[in-house]
């Protein structure tokens, strides 16, 4: 199923999976060294900016409640991942996390609370005008629940979490990488 993607100025991206290589289920990216870039979300990324849309990144970052790395070792990753990003022509506009444990607070996915406060950060954004893109049932949940359109990241098999196809059926589209989405909203590019 394909929906229309016309009218997005903002652009939410899920982080690992869709960015970067996601870990397997239990494990969690603490430092640069363990984050690597997927093939071609470098130049999708640029390919964003160069489009005039805002580029924003919503993450579950559960690590931090449980003790695996702090709020710090996520900034200074982010900062890491934005001066790899610089070298391809491309940077993200803002970074929002949650650094809470499950059913602790009201911003980790699919809970609305790290969209709502970029929706303050920016006010010209709004479920309207955006568009996540993530490789989750919580992600594609999140953005229904808003209201927002959204692109489902299919991802490794390997590391994919269960509600794959629930999620699949629930977004507007589908795609195999975040090269391939970014192409979905603007095919001639």
């Amino acid at each position: 199923m394909t929906t229309a993607f016309t009218g997005i100025d903002f652009v939410f991206l899920d982080r690992d999976g869709v960015i970067n290589r996601k870990p397997p289920e239990g494990r969690y990216i603490a430092r640069w060294d363990d984050f690597h870039i997927l093939p071609g979300a470098e130049a999708a990324i640029a390919g964003l900016n160069r489009s005039g849309r805002r580029v924003i990144v919503v993450s579950n970052q559960r690590g931090i409640a449980l003790g695996r790395y702090t709020a710090a070792d996520v900034d200074a990753l982010h900062a890491a991942l934005q001066q790899q990003l610089q070298t391809h022509g491309a940077h993200i506009d803002a970074f929002y996390f949650c650094p809470h444990d499950r059913n602790q607070c009201d911003c980790r996915k699919p809970r609305p609370g790290l969209f709502l406060q970029a929706f303050r950060d920016f006010p010209e954004a709004s479920a309207a005008n955006s568009l996540l893109i993530g490789d989750s049932l919580s992600d594609i949940e999140a953005a229904h629940n808003l209201g927002m359109r959204s692109i489902f990241i299919h991802g490794d098999p390997a590391t994919r979490k269960p509600g794959a196809e629930r999620a699949a059926a629930l977004a507007g589209a589908s795609a195999h990488s975040l090269a391939a989405a970014a192409e979905l909203l603007d095919p001639s590019a």
